[in-house]
């Protein structure tokens, strides 16, 4: 381990990180401020980290001792870290003493360096009563821990999100507070249950997820919150449309009708967006049109009106995606293409897991197109991009892209790609 500090061999501490302390690349890519496809790289052991900043920042982040790295002493170092001691096997109990230091690093690591970033997203302080203020309170902070999904998959994210749900329940069940700030609590706890249930359905835990829609939809209805009672539905939608089409739709119509047109512009887009998605699914072209033009209309409504912060990434740019996204389902790549070129350039790689689904569609519409070494290049670039990231979405996507393109295996840039897929 310690000559991997030494040598700046980064993707042996990145593979460590992930294989003793569960950290995942992801996460990595997020506090060393890399991107995430070159996490995946460096852990494959392909390129390496040479500039003095972005050394200092994998030690500010990773929390090594500077005097491990060949740099100073960091700030945030205590005396005791300043001159570490070269390990041996005296230090060990179980006669490896090189694999307990480097397991105890790590799960140190875990607790200090990759969480520190949520240290000031405490929970507000709360008695047997609790007052009016306390909701809104939750609400930002479940607004700020939103922000991990930007960057970490479910299996990263799920526990956080599930745990602030379940604290609300138990403030809800064991304090005392008015009518009106119980009706709030209950719209929180919805926002908390659909957060909750984002992340399960991106880490692949279905059943639960599909749970926590219900119990969503229950809250936001008893809150009075169509809004959140609509969305609760369309992720309900999300999940059906692959098992049984016509319940997706009428799920996700039903989401729409529920948020009503009295909606914020931002939340009506999405519902609208979801929508289009399950008549896409179901192959029905025309009402996938219509739905995506009630989506763009609502868009053009928005104003400075504040919108809820749960469609604040709702925009232009996300529908053009979802269009591609819907064309390539409908098998119309000229279509589809334009628009996922053009969105995707736009698209930040450090939103790997999203990019890297997005990718998915386009490299589908050029198979269809029959672009064979386009596709190809598209696919690679999505297995880098979600390379670590801790969501089954993106391999699940890319499994029948990857059968597809397994018809063409003579094409060498076809080979190459299945076979990095397979490493």
């Amino acid at each position: 381990m310690r000559a991997a500090f030494a040598a700046h061999d980064f993707g042996t501490v990145f593979r460590l990180a992930r294989s003793e302390a569960g950290i995942s690349y992801s996460k990595i890519a997020a506090e060393c401020d890399i991107k995430p496809e070159r996490v995946g790289l460096l852990a494959r052991g392909i390129g390496s980290v040479t500039t003095f900043e972005k050394v200092a920042r994998i030690a500010d982040a990773l929390r090594i001792p500077g005097g491990l790295l060949g740099l100073a002493p960091r700030e945030w170092e205590a005396p005791a870290c300043r001159a570490l001691p070269t390990p041996t096997r005296a230090t060990a109990t179980d006669g490896n003493g090189d694999e307990v230091r480097r397991r105890e690093f790590f799960k140190a690591t875990a607790v200090t360096g990759l969480a520190v970033g949520l240290s000031d997203l405490a929970r507000p302080q709360t008695g047997r009563r609790i007052v009016s203020s306390v909701p809104d309170q939750l609400r930002e902070r479940t607004a700020r821990l939103r922000r991990l999904d930007d960057v970490l998959g479910g299996g990263d994210t799920y526990r956080v999100y599930l745990g602030e749900y379940q604290a609300t329940k138990a403030l809800m069940r064991d304090a005392t507070y008015t009518e009106e700030t119980g009706r709030a609590l209950l719209s929180v706890l919805a926002e908390q249950a659909q957060q909750a249930g984002w992340a399960a359905f991106d880490g692949g835990k279905h059943a639960v997820a599909s749970s926590l829609y219900e119990a969503s939809h229950k809250a936001a209805t008893e809150a009075g919150d169509k809004a959140l009672a609509g969305n609760a539905l369309a992720f309900l939608a999300y999940q059906k449309v692959n098992g049984d089409r016509q319940a997706g739709i009428e799920t996700a119509a039903r989401s729409c009708a529920t948020a009503g047109a009295d909606a914020a512009p931002g939340v009506r887009a999405l519902l609208y967006e979801r929508l289009a998605w399950a008549y896409a699914v179901a192959g029905l072209a025309t009402e996938t049109e219509r739905a995506l033009d009630s989506a763009a209309s609502a868009l053009a409504e928005a104003d400075d009106t504040p919108q809820p912060d749960w469609v604040a990434w709702v925009d232009r740019n996300e529908l053009e995606i979802m269009t591609g996204r819907c064309w390539t389902e409908l098998r119309r790549p000229l279509r589809a293409v334009p628009v996922l070129e053009s969105a995707l350039a736009a698209y930040d790689d450090t939103h790997a897991r999203d990019k890297s689904l997005y990718l998915s569609w386009l490299a589908d519409s050029y198979l269809t197109a029959r672009e064979v070494e386009q596709a190809a290049a598209v696919t690679s670039r999505a297995l880098d991009l979600c390379a670590g990231v801790a969501s089954v979405r993106p391999r699940e996507r890319l499994a029948p892209v990857l059968r597809r393109l397994g018809e063409h295996r003579t094409v060498p840039d076809v080979a190459e790609v299945l076979e990095k897929a397979r490493a």
